[in-house]
C-alpha cells in the first residue's frame, strides 16, 4: 500500500513525547514490511535531517494558507520523509506547538490545519507528489484531525474520484485540539458540519473530534485505553462519540524501536548486559549512582522515575511514599520536568536525604539511558497511560517496573505477585498512596531474594516489544476500514475541497 503517516513530530528530528517515538519507528516498520510509506512533517526551525533529497514540489497558496512547498528526503529506514516547508508558519523560535515562553502559538488552528489539508490533499486525485496517491492517510492526535474531514469533503464533493482511507490515532485523548468555531470559515469546515455531529465540542471546534466523526478507522495505544476511554471517568467528553464508533476503534499497543534501545549494544552505556549476563548491569548500577551523586551502596535498591513530572504520572504519590522508601534504605533517582510545585519537593527531598534521593530537572537522554540501565526498578504509579514506553525500556533492560492498573501499563507488565512464573513487574491495585505502598513491599520483598528478582528480571528481558506485531495490527486496520467504507451521501454544495 501507499501509506501517507502524518504527525506533527518525530523523533529524532523533533520530539515532545510518545508521538515522537511512534512516528520514528511505526513508519519504518511499515516500510520493512514492503510498504510504500511517506511521513509528512512540518519542517521546523533547526531541524537536522538527513537522506536522499528529493526534488521539492510547490503547493500554490490555498485560502487563508500561504504558499509551501514539499521537500522528500529518503531516509535510510526507507520511509520517505515529506518536510513541509512553509517559513511563515513553522520556522520559530520554540517547540511545534508553543513558543519559547511556553505559550501556545496564536495561530495554530492554521498551522495545523495546513498540515490536516497537505495530508488529505496526497490523499486524492490531486495529489501534488507526481506518480504518487495516498491509499491510507494515517493522521495522528488533534493536529491532523482535520484531515479526514477534509477527505470526507472531498468525497462529497466528487464522489466519482477516488480518495485515500482515513485513520486517525489518539495518543492523549486529553490533547483535543480546541479553538473558536470562528476558525472554521478560515479552514475551510462545511457549515453542515459545524454542529454537534460534526467538529462542535461545547461551542467550539475541536480538530480532534473531527478526526474521530469522519475518520474511516480509529486507533489508540493500547487495547486497556481503547476500553478507558469509552467510559465518562476517562473519555474527556468523547465517551458517547467513541462509544457510537466503537465498532471502528481498535486498541494496538506500541512498540519500542528495539534498535535504540537494547542493553546490549546501546551507545549510551559504560557497560552492556544481557538476559544471561547481568554483571554490565550492577556495572551500570554503580555508575548510575556515582553520575547523580549517591553514594555506591551496591545493596540498596534504586527506585527511578523518568516522567513529566505532573500528578497524572502519580509523582505526588511517590512523594508521599518517600519517608517508606528512605526508611527502607532504598536510593531514588529522579529525572524529568514540570510542575513547579512538584519540581520544588523533589528538589527539598534532595536536599533532605542527599544520599537518597537524586534529582535532575530536564531531560537528558545519556541519563535517562543509564538510569534505565542502572536502577533495580522503575517507578510509574500514573493516574492514566494511553501506552507508555517507559515500562516497556524497564522490563527490555531487566529493570521491574512498578505501575498503575491503567492503559498500556496494564496491557505490557505482568503482575509478578499474581504471576510468580511469568511475572515482569508490579502492578498496583488501585492509583492511591496505599497501593503504591503496597506495590512498593511486594518488589522490595521480591529484590531481597535474588533468585526471584533474577526470575523477574529475565522474564522482562525475554518479552518483545518490537513494532512488527503492532504494524501488522495496523495494517490489518487499514485494510478493513477501505473494506467497510460505505455509500457516501449525495453531494451537498457549498462543500470546498482541501
Amino acid at each position: 500500500m501507499n501509506i501517507l503517516f502524518a504527525t506533527p513530530e518525530c523523533a529524532p528530528y523533533v520530539k515532545t513525547g510518545g508521538l515522537g517515538d511512534v512516528s520514528g519507528a511505526l513508519p519504518a516498520t511499515l516500510a520493512s514490511l514492503g510498504h510504500d510509506v511517506k511521513l509528512l512533517l512540518p519542517a521546523y526551525k533547526d531541524m537536522q535531517v538527513s537522506g536522499e533529497v528529493g526534488e521539492s514540489v510547490d503547493l500554490a497558496p490555498y485560502g487563508q494558507w500561504p504558499a509551501a512547498q514539499l521537500l522528500p528526503v529518503k531516509l535510510a529506514s526507507g520511509v520517505t520523509l515529506l518536510l513541509l516547508a512553509c517559513p511563515a508558519l513553522y520556522q520559530r523560535n520554540g517547540g511545534p506547538y508553543v513558543d519559547a515562553s511556553g505559550s501556545d502559538y496564536a495561530d495554530n488552528a492554521m498551522r495545523f490545519g495546513m498540515l490536516s489539508r497537505v495530508a488529505a490533499l496526497l490523499g486524492t486525485v490531486h495529489s501534488p507528489l507526481p506518480g504518487w496517491t495516498a491509499d491510507v492517510v494515517h493522521a495522528n492526535d488533534w493536529p491532523c484531525g482535520l484531515a479526514p474531514l477534509y477527505l470526507a469533503q472531498s468525497r462529497m464533493l466528487a464522489p466519482q474520484e477516488r480518495t485515500a482511507t482515513s485513520v486517525v490515532t489518539i495518543h492523549n485523548l486529553a490533547f483535543q485540539g480546541v479553538f473558536p468555531m470562528e476558525t472554521a470559515d478560515l479552514l475551510g469546515v462545511a457549515p453542515m458540519w459545524r454542529g454537534i455531529d460534526g467538529v462542535e465540542f461545547w461551542g467550539q471546534l475541536s480538530m480532534l473530534k473531527a478526526g474521530l466523526q469522519f475518520a474511516d478507522a480509529i486507533t489508540t495505544v493500547s487495547p486497556t485505553y481503547a476500553r478507558e476511554i469509552q467510559t465518562q471517568a476517562h473519555g474527556v467528553g468523547f465517551d458517547g462519540i467513541l462509544r457510537a464508533r466503537s465498532a471502528r476503534l481498535h486498541g494496538i499497543l506500541n512498540g519500542i524501536d528495539t534498535h535504540v534501545w537494547n542493553p546490549q549494544t546501546d551507545p549510551l552505556l559504560p557497560f552492556h548486559f544481557g538476559p544471561g549476563r547481568l554483571e554490565g548491569k550492577a556495572s551500570c548500577k554503580a555508575a548510575l549512582q556515582g553520575r547523580v551523586g549517591l553514594p555506591v551502596w551496591s545493596d540498596a535498591m534504586v527506585l527511578s522515575m523518568v516522567s513529566r513530572l505532573t500528578p497524572q504520572k502519580g509523582v505526588d504519590l511517590v512523594l508521599a511514599a518517600l519517608p517508606r522508601i528512605v526508611e527502607s534504605g532504598a536510593q531514588l533517582v529522579v529525572l524529568g520536568n514540570g510542575e513547579p510545585a512538584l519540581q520544588d519537593a523533589l528538589r527539598a527531598a534532595a536536599r533532605q536525604h542527599p544520599q537518597q534521593v537524586a534529582v535532575t530537572l530536564g531531560f537528558d537522554e545519556g541519563l535517562a539511558h543509564l538510569i534505565e540501565a542502572g536502577a533495580d526498578a522503575f517507578l510509574m504509579p500514573s493516574r492514566f497511560e494511553p501506552c507508555g514506553l517507559n515500562q516497556m525500556y524497564s522490563q527490555a533492560y531487566g529493570t521491574p517496573p512498578i505501575v498503575g492498573p491503567v492503559g498500556g501499563l496494564l496491557d505490557s507488565v505482568t503482575d509478578a505477585s499474581a504471576d510468580p512464573a511469568h511475572g515482569t513487574g508490579f502492578v498496583m491495585k488501585a492509583c492511591d498512596a496505599a497501593a503504591l505502598h503496597d506495590a512498593l513491599a511486594r518488589a522490595q520483598g521480591a529484590f531481597r531474594d535474588p533468585k526471584r528478582w533474577r526470575r523477574i528480571q529475565a522474564n522482562g528481558m525475554s518479552r518483545n516489544f518490537g513494532w512488527e506485531d503492532s504494524a501488522h495490527q495496523y495494517l490489518e486496520v487499514y485494510q478493513r476500514a477501505a473494506l467497510q467504507r460505505g455509500a457516501l451521501p449525495a453531494a451537498v454544495s457549498g462543500i470546498s475541497p482541501p
